[in-house]
């Protein structure tokens, strides 16, 4: 299998993980947020999802600094202040923030690894700092859910 269609199995994955997930017997951890900070949170994660699939797209044209410059202005570390991310952690269980701050980390690992492979032409090791970067998001789903 080639990586770019690991990435798009992965991505896929990522789609359907939700409908897998809802069921009447969801044990995951339910997050009561007030409705404007839930709001808003599910407005990031939508843009999160947005950012994945620019940089597969990106990564897929060869645009690894493309890909490095999404992660991180929307992602990364760099980003925390514009999600608001000092004001929604109050709200959330010690293991959702763990979550967040992986994804997070993750993503700005990924940006310099990304960087990296406009040099090198290692791939596979941009997917799999990529892989880093949706393994965190899908643990944070796998046991958490917003009321």
């Amino acid at each position: 299998m080639t990586p770019i269609s690991f990435a798009a199995l992965i991505f896929a994955c990522l789609l359907t993980a939700p409908a897998a997930l809802a069921s009447d017997d969801d044990s995951r951890v339910a997050v009561d947020m007030p409705a404007m900070m839930r709001s808003h949170m599910l407005a990031n994660m939508r843009d999160h999802l947005l950012s994945l699939h620019e940089i597969q797209s990106v990564l897929a044209a060869g645009n690894y600094d493309a890909a490095a410059d999404i992660a991180e202005k929307r992602l990364g570390m760099s980003s925390l202040q514009s999600h608001g991310a000092s004001h929604m952690a109050g709200f959330m269980p010690q293991g959702m923030q763990a979550a967040g701050t992986a994804m997070h980390q993750s993503a700005s690992r990924f940006a310099v690894i990304a960087q990296e492979t406009a040099v090198t032409r290692d791939l596979p090791r941009a997917l799999d700092a990529l892989g880093k970067v949706t393994a965190s998001c899908v643990a944070c789903h796998a046991g958490y859910r917003l009321k």
